[in-house]
């Protein structure tokens, strides 16, 4: 009998170049690049809150109040941005409008004053507006009591349960997309299948919104506000950023899941206005927050919860936008795709 000759054993080194392709060598490239973005992003919009430019107004008579908006306006860092109001009434009605975060009422006849601010905007900014006017009233011989007009729920530990639950629907929003391509590729081949992606998205939204409205309202009790209006901002929410994710898919193939998390978790999450509000964060996050899909998401979850609904329509048109970019360049990818393959289905 002819004896086959033994292939001669591989060595360590041969296994691992062929286990570890050029297309995964760039994958582990592209996630440990997430991971340190991650951190930095994190880390660098959170780890040093101070108060800048924060809306406010002052109320006092005759020429106290510009003396005190002046006063203000010359505080080292600008940590406030003052301006005079005519009375207490319209400093409560653009706290409630969420036109500025707090007032100082000046009482010409005492040496206590008044602060307005509204811990159901983030009791983060609450807190700090609240130290450091008992700070500065302390420097002028006097003191302050302080009035919550617009309080967070005592069920939201630290006006945070509107920035959590956004962070729910946004996750069910890309972890759905990312299923529904991954299960059959990462590109839809025809617009048939693009629409069916997208239609699914549409009922996960609507059971998801749904979910998380009553999970924080009439199950845990965590956060007031209409139970229907949530429903429909949190299927808003998980459908644009699914519709987002699908789209990035579209154009990026498996690396949009990562493009994906990049936009929605590592910038989005820490500029999103919920551990600390816009008015609290470094230039760069509180500038690019309103245009994520967190960030306008948490804004108009505080407004429904405790704002009565007030100042929602910027945070929905960009959530709207969001969602009809997603659907059009997944539909447009998926024609472009039949176009290129006519016998795929």
């Amino acid at each position: 009998m002819t004896r086959t000759a033994e292939a001669p054993p591989r060595s360590f080194i041969d296994e691992v170049k062929d286990a570890v392709t050029p297309r995964a060598t760039l994958l582990v490239i592209g996630v440990v690049a997430l991971q340190l973005l991650f951190i930095a992003s994190y880390v660098g919009a959170l780890h040093h809150p101070k108060p800048k430019d924060v809306a406010f107004g002052v109320v006092a008579p005759g020429t106290a109040a510009e003396q005190t908006t002046a006063r203000l306006e010359q505080l080292p860092g600008k940590p406030l941005d003052p301006r005079t109001l005519a009375d207490e009434a319209t400093a409560r009605e653009q706290i409630a409008n969420r036109d500025i975060d707090g007032a100082l009422l000046i009482d010409p006849h005492g040496t206590t004053d008044t602060l307005l601010i509204a811990s159901g905007g983030g009791k983060t900014l609450s807190n700090a507006l609240a130290s450091l006017t008992t700070e500065l009233e302390k420097k002028e011989g006097r003191t302050v009591r302080t009035v919550d007009v617009m309080p967070a729920d005592a069920q939201d530990a630290n006006g945070l349960t509107p920035f959590y639950l956004v962070v729910g629907w946004c996750v069910g929003g890309y972890l759905c997309a990312s299923a529904l391509a991954i299960s059959a590729g990462a590109r839809p081949a025809d617009p048939r299948r693009a629409v069916i992606r997208l239609a699914a998205m549409a009922l996960v939204a609507i059971a998801g919104g749904l979910g998380g409205a009553v999970i924080v309202g009439p199950v845990l009790g965590a956060l007031p506000g209409s139970v229907a209006a949530l429903w429909g901002l949190g299927a808003l929410i998980t459908f644009a950023v699914g519709a987002a994710t699908l789209a990035l898919q579209c154009v990026f193939g498996i690396v949009g899941i990562g493009v994906a998390v990049l936009l929605v978790v590592i910038l989005g999450n820490p500029s999103a206005g919920g551990a600390l509000p816009p008015p609290m964060l470094p230039p760069f996050w509180k500038t690019i927050g309103p245009a994520l899909p967190p960030g306008a998401g948490t804004w108009a979850a505080r407004s429904i919860a405790y704002f009565k609904g007030n100042d929602v329509t910027v945070s929905l048109l960009v959530l709207s936008a969001w969602a009809a970019a997603g659907t059009i360049i997944t539909l447009a990818a998926g024609s472009r795709r039949r176009q290129a393959q006519p016998g795929t289905l």
